[in-house]
């Protein structure tokens, strides 16, 4: 459960159609070159304060599977918030910071506290609290204004590739030609055989803003295959906000190896 708890947590900081989803453009695509295609995707970057949403979260690796409610909660490049349910009972909270990431569960009464690096380290994939939160807001994890890209169309989305590939790391980016939003990013390491895949599967009006529907996310490692799916029920923004988080007295501390 303590590694399951982790994936879950760390996929939801590193998702069925419904009305007002909106789907990609049928009609021709405009070429753009990739610097207009990473401007206009920041330039449509969901502006808030706070988040409050309720969440549905479907998690399967091959060989077990949760389906739990969860609240999460964002103040904006400060705070991630995390209550997982099940059956109406709090499970589990997470708190992540820029500085640190914690959680507890109450089935074997263990907590997590550490910084990013070992969390990184166990996915195979750098993460901070940036990365995090962008992937849950449809942005890029990675500054893409930081490096050089290559802009094509497939399949009637924009695609970004880096001109120059990091080091044994592939990445890719699909972007809808309509809001700008991520579509789907695609990480790859071929010699360590890891795969992180994050398809945006639908959005939704918030405001007057895109925002995610549904995001899903696979993991690959070998053989091994985990999927998570995170399904934004309700959605409220610039709402005032609180963070509860305490670890249980009695907990044992664990470590993610």
């Amino acid at each position: 459960m303590n590694r399951i708890f982790c994936l879950l947590c760390i996929a939801l900081m590193i998702l069925n159609s419904c009305k007002g989803t909106r789907a990609i453009s049928a009609s021709g695509i405009k070429k753009l070159n990739a610097e207009k295609v990473i401007a206009n995707h920041y330039n449509q970057s969901f502006n808030f304060k706070t988040l409050n949403t309720r969440i549905k979260v479907k998690y399967d690796d091959g060989k077990q599977s949760y389906s739990p409610n969860a609240t999460l909660r964002i103040e904006k490049d400060k705070t991630i918030w995390i209550s997982v349910k099940m059956l109406g009972i709090t499970l589990a909270k997470a708190l992540i910071t820029p500085e640190k990431v914690n959680y507890y569960e109450k089935i074997n009464n263990t907590y997590f506290e550490g910084d990013f690096k070992l969390l990184s380290d166990w996915l195979g994939t750098d993460l901070d609290y940036n990365k995090v939160q962008q992937m849950l807001l449809g942005q890029s994890l990675f500054n893409l204004r930081s490096n050089k890209y290559k802009s094509s169309i497939t399949e009637k989305v924009y695609q970004l590739q880096p001109k120059k590939e990091l080091a044994l790391f592939e990445r890719l980016f699909l972007i809808h030609p309509d809001t700008f939003k991520m579509y789907s990013q695609q990480l790859k390491q071929p010699i360590e055989n890891r795969n992180l895949i994050i398809n945006y599967q639908s959005y939704q009006k918030v405001g007057n803003q895109d925002f995610p529907k549904e995001i899903h996310i696979e993991a690959l490692q070998d053989k091994e295959k985990t999927r998570i799916e995170i399904d934004y029920k309700t959605v409220d923004y610039n709402a005032k906000v609180s963070f509860p988080f305490k670890i249980p007295s009695g907990y044992k501390q664990v470590t993610i190896q």
